[in-house]
């Protein structure tokens, strides 16, 4: 138990974690057939003339958005204690882009709390160094900023961080690192059997299927990380508290309350609403008023609107 919690705290938190929700996951097993089940539910009704593309297209985004949430929680573990069968039940490419085990990966190296924010070494960082940033060209800098702002995020954040994830990706081989190299393999093969058969099933062309569906699920997915994390002194401070409404906490099986979910990798989703409720006003002053009222606040203040600098700040914290 990290040293953080109190006594108290620590005892409820295991109590949770003992109980039958926790060791049964009945929620998550739920989650996964509900997912990939409306998913060929949709299919089969657009094969059968039942569901019109304009319909179906919106929909399958969603789920699309709502699997990726699924992979993150599949990746801290749930809801088997075997990580090649956690693996096994979210390597379906339903949003196309990034293989399973690359965001297991990249993820879990983004849970270094100390790191937070840093760029270089955070890998989900929002944030440029100085230098770097001095660098980039205009237009560069025109769509970082405009990743900073929920439309510009939801609209060029997903082909700007598929482009930044291939050219790193591509660096890695020339540099020798081929490590990835059979699991992009396996990735294409993935991606290519599900676009044709959703093609000659469906009648859904592969573009249609990566511009109307795979495109706006990764967009709706980085609403989340729009602003759950900033540059601050402290690491703790540096992640956000969202309370959001029931709709968005399901979408993004609730972490939106983010600074738990990182105080408790493994505590299952379904959970973290009620361990965020044992200690409210203690989360909320630890995360130094990184306090969000909802989304709907979010799309208010900051639709068009940068949350804050794409320049990291030059104070950078001392990593270890």
């Amino acid at each position: 138990m990290a040293e953080y919690f109190d006594t108290e705290h620590a005892r409820e938190i295991a109590a949770l974690q003992g109980d039958f929700l926790s060791r049964s996951e009945w929620p998550t097993w739920t989650l996964i057939v509900a997912i990939y089940g409306s998913w060929f539910g949709i299919l089969s009704m657009l094969h059968s003339g039942r569901l019109l593309p304009v319909v179906a297209t919106p929909l399958l985004a969603l789920l699309g958005a709502w699997h990726l949430s699924l992979q993150h929680e599949l990746l801290h573990g749930h809801p088997t204690r075997w990580a090649r069968l956690n693996m096994l039940l979210g390597w379906p490419p339903l949003s196309v882009w990034y293989p399973y085990t690359l965001y297991r990966e990249s993820h879990l190296a983004h849970h270094r709390d100390e790191a937070l924010t840093v760029p270089g070494i955070d890998p989900e960082t929002n944030y440029v160094d100085g230098d770097e940033w001095a660098r980039l060209p205009r237009w560069r800098r025109a769509l970082w900023q405009a990743r900073k702002t929920l439309i510009g995020r939801i609209v060029v954040g997903p082909p700007t961080s598929v482009a930044a994830m291939l050219a790193e990706e591509a660096k890695a081989v020339v540099r020798g690192d081929r490590r990835h190299v059979p699991m992009w393999l396996a990735h294409g093969v993935g991606v290519v059997l599900l676009l044709g058969w959703v093609e000659r099933y469906a009648g859904i062309a592969w573009w249609h299927y990566l511009v109307g569906v795979a495109w706006p699920a990764l967009g709706l997915a980085m609403v989340r990380s729009l602003y759950e994390h900033r540059a601050a002194s402290h690491p703790k401070a540096r992640i956000a508290i969202n309370e959001a409404g029931l709709a968005m906490r399901l979408l993004f099986l609730n972490n939106n309350f983010h600074l738990v979910h990182h105080d408790l990798p493994a505590l299952p989703w379904f959970h973290l609403p009620r361990a965020y409720r044992m200690r409210r006003e203690a989360y909320r002053e630890k995360s130094g008023g990184f306090v969000i009222g909802g989304y709907g606040a979010l799309i208010r203040r900051y639709a068009w609107r940068a949350t804050d600098a794409v320049e990291y700040p030059s104070s950078r914290p001392n990593i270890n």
